[in-house]
């Protein structure tokens, strides 16, 4: 039987995602939630050539979403729309329903009822969804222990009109302790998808991490692996792409979803 998922979000990083969802045999894409009118009762398959329909757009503005997750219920929410959408998909966690939210900077109120919902359903939260940023995560948190003494910055670049700093930059500097303020430096040029690098300073020597996403479509195969293995999980509560993966290494599965 296909995961069935619903999708928040159809901007640049949404629609990538809708596609992968789409080209996955192992995925349904129920419906597509957006805060416009446009593009409103149209497929998301058809937008992409598709002839089958699936993946049927819904604006927020013609929506009774109690009654819409009622009738339209699905396995997983995945979220990437804005900081608020958190308040619009509650309604859905009363029929099982588990979340996977990719939003890179919430409000703090706003995370707060994430963490709330976590105490009814399955989360996982990640502000970079991508498998390659939180490997880089993971090896930068090694390389510090192997080098407690090493001056660190962190390098963030992203296409010119992304006016916030990166919340996977701020996320890197937190998992690392570093005063997020002192140590994010920010570059915006062109259309750079995004890219992300960790500099520690030796004596002598520079050691660089870095990850760049070459197209959005990362994103949408993050967020399909973090579905999947969501399912797998028995208890309610918040998890993080880290401990997906971890996990995921442990018991020797793989990275199932990937291409």
């Amino acid at each position: 039987m296909k995961l069935k998922i619903g999708l928040f979000g159809f901007g640049r990083a949404g629609s990538a995602v809708a596609k992968e969802i789409l080209n996955d045999k192992e995925c349904s894409l129920m419906w597509v939630m957006r805060r416009t009118d446009k593009y409103e009762g149209s497929y998301a398959s058809h937008l992409f050539g598709l002839e089958r329909d699936e993946g049927k757009i819904v604006s927020l503005v013609h929506t009774d979403l109690e009654r819409f997750f009622e009738e339209n219920p699905v396995d997983v929410i995945i979220d990437f729309s804005a900081s608020c959408a958190v308040a619009e998909y509650q309604y859905a966690v009363k029929y099982g329903t588990r979340i996977v939210s990719a939003i890179s900077n919430y409000d703090g109120k706003d995370l707060e009822r994430l963490k709330e919902l976590s105490r009814k359903t399955k989360v996982l939260y990640s502000p970079n969804i991508s498998i390659g940023i939180n490997f880089l995560i993971e090896a930068s948190k090694v390389l510090q222990k192997i080098a407690p003494q090493a001056d660190i910055e962190i390098i963030e670049e992203h296409f010119r009109d992304k006016k916030d700093v990166s919340g996977t930059a701020l996320r890197i500097a937190q998992d690392l302790c570093l005063d997020t303020k002192k140590h994010v430096n920010s570059i915006r040029v062109g259309g750079i998808v995004g890219k992300h690098e960790v500099v520690f300073g030796l004596p002598n020597q520079t050691i660089r991490i870095i990850h760049e996403s070459i197209n959005r479509s990362a994103f949408g195969e993050g967020a399909i692996f973090a579905a999947k293995w969501l399912m797998e999980q028995e208890e309610n509560g918040l998890y993080t792409m880290e401990k997906a993966m971890s996990l995921s290494i442990t018991n020797g599965n793989g990275f199932k979803g990937q291409k």
